[in-house]
């Protein structure tokens, strides 16, 4: 964003005094007079209630469901965030803080954490928020029957316990500093509680909006919840949020104002929408890699050689400028981005036919056939990036066959089930918390079916090692693993891209942790 713009989402959103604003905007180059006029233009755009909002999401499945555990892509993310609440919360600056949650204080060897929680917080069933709801609620992720995608984020805690109404202590089997981010994830949503367990499917939470509606991969209906708890959020008094799985159709419902916002602009035209003056788009770039898992326990994919060749057959470049528009930077096969904390500056993959030929003959081959499933629901543009990487692997001895396949269920038949597919990931906050997601052994979204002996023992000790040097020369270690004998090819990063009508209002900074302000547009947006 421009200097001035940042100033005035200041201003609207009621952060900024009219004196303050105009010396910042005299101090931009603008005139007395000007600013002057800009403050009176913006500052009644301040938050305020009411509205209906009607959103369109590009993911989306008949197959979703309100079980918190289940979620995968930014719709149920969206719908998360907006019924429920977390003990901890990443805040629209990437920084941790406290939500259901007020405080936390860990041990010396962070194996016990100890979390004072919020009172005076409702459900939307007339409960009482306590500790009881915290236990119950991240048991449902754990234990040997769990089939949660979180399993893998909580396994390490060997018990949870209620010190009173108010007070919930964690006992860790090991070390883990970053254990108050983990309970930010948006699988480890606070239900209520009854008998010790949760209703997952009931879509009962303490979050700013009460479902009306669940249609899975058509629409969700939201109402204001009257009793919220958290000042300056939850302005709308009802929320339409949409599956438009087509981007033109999402483009289109933008423009003609069917609805107020999108995710994932189409980046061939959006240039048109910047120049729509009652449109504003948004690009964040944070932590968003696209990806093409293979099932490393299948051949070929068994083999690194062949998972090298690979490697070296697709033009990272050439998507990037493509595919992205320049919206983005290349991948080099880890999921640590360059603006991330212990990110590990290795040398950069380029697309080479003969290191690909290369590392066919030393698999014992002299060329290769080889068949990819792509949608676009994996991410905008995973059709046209097959289709350009066929190009690129003919001139490698690599025959790819692309397999187009609907975006309807995408993600229940055909991500994890066939060899190689395409898919996308928001990122995590910490090393930790990705490579224990997507990559550790026996995690749940392992897509890549990929075990590395050496790579799961540094993610133990690294995941407890307190002096930092250690810990960054670890994670090196770690990312230099994966990109040189993972199963998942990691090809670019990608900008977030949405837009959203000038009708909506924002804070100045919009959360780069994850798509749509950080999943959490609903509660923090307003109608301006």
């Amino acid at each position: 964003m421009s200097d001035m713009f940042k100033l005035e989402k200041l201003a609207a959103a009621g952060k900024m005094t009219r004196r303050e604003f105009i010396s910042a905007a005299i101090a931009a180059g603008v005139s007395v007079s000007m600013a002057g006029t800009i403050f009176s233009s913006v500052a009644h755009a301040a938050p305020k209630k009411g509205g209906h909002f009607k959103c369109g999401t590009g993911a989306g499945s008949t197959t979703d469901s309100l079980d918190p555990g289940t979620t995968t892509h930014t719709y149920t993310q969206l719908v998360n965030h907006a019924a429920y609440n977390y003990m901890t919360e990443i805040d629209e600056k990437g920084q941790l803080v406290p939500e259901l949650a007020t405080g936390w204080e860990p041990s010396k060897d962070a194996k016990t954490w100890t979390f004072k929680l919020r009172k005076g917080v409702t459900h939307h069933n007339g409960k009482t928020f306590d500790a009881d709801d915290v236990i119950a609620s991240i048991n449902h992720h754990r234990g040997k029957d769990s089939k949660s995608a979180a399993k893998p984020i909580v396994k390490a805690i060997d018990t949870i316990k209620a010190d009173g109404k108010n007070t919930v202590i964690f006992e860790l089997s090991g070390g883990s500093a970053d254990f108050p981010f983990l309970l930010s994830d948006y699988h480890l949503s606070i239900l209520p509680a009854k008998d010790g367990k949760i209703d997952a499917t009931s879509g009962i939470g303490s979050g700013a909006y009460i479902i009306d509606k669940f249609d899975p991969g058509v629409a969700t209906h939201f109402k204001r919840n009257p009793n919220y708890w958290k000042k300056g959020r939850g302005h709308f008094d009802t929320i339409e949020h949409l599956v438009i799985a087509d981007v033109a159709a999402r483009t289109n419902a933008l423009t003609t104002g069917a609805i107020h916002a999108m995710s994932r602009c189409d980046l061939k035209t959006v240039h048109l929408l910047k120049r729509n003056k009652k449109v504003e788009v948004t690009q964040i770039t944070g932590t968003q890699h696209y990806t093409l898992p293979m099932n490393a326990t299948l051949a070929p994919f068994d083999n690194n050689d062949v998972r090298l060749a690979l490697k070296y057959a697709i033009d990272r470049e050439a998507l990037v400028k493509t595919i992205l528009r320049g919206y983005g930077e290349v991948g080099n096969d880890h999921p640590i981005g360059s603006s991330q904390p212990y990110y590990a500056t290795l040398p950069q993959r380029q697309y080479d036919p003969d290191k690909a030929k290369f590392h066919l003959k030393k698999a014992g081959m002299d060329s290769l056939k080889v068949e990819i499933a792509a949608a676009d629901a994996a991410f905008a543009g995973a059709v046209d990036t097959a289709v350009i990487y066929k190009e690129h692997a003919a001139k490698c001895g690599i025959e790819l066959t692309v397999n187009r396949v609907p975006n309807d269920g995408y993600w229940s038949n055909t991500w994890m089930k066939k060899p190689w597919s395409m898919s996308y990931w928001g990122g995590r906050p910490t090393p930790d918390w990705m490579f224990s997601v997507a990559f550790a052994a026996d995690a749940e979204w392992n897509e890549g079916f990929w075990k590395h002996e050496k790579f799961n023992k540094l993610l133990i000790e690294a995941r407890a090692e307190l002096d930092e040097a250690k810990r960054t020369q670890m994670y090196a270690e770690m990312q230099k693993i994966v990109s040189d004998e993972g199963s998942v090819l990691i090809p670019m990063y990608a900008a977030y891209v949405s837009a959203l009508s000038k009708k909506i209002g924002h804070d100045a900074d919009i959360s780069a942790d994850k798509d749509m302000d950080g999943t959490r547009a609903f509660e923090r947006w307003w109608m301006a």
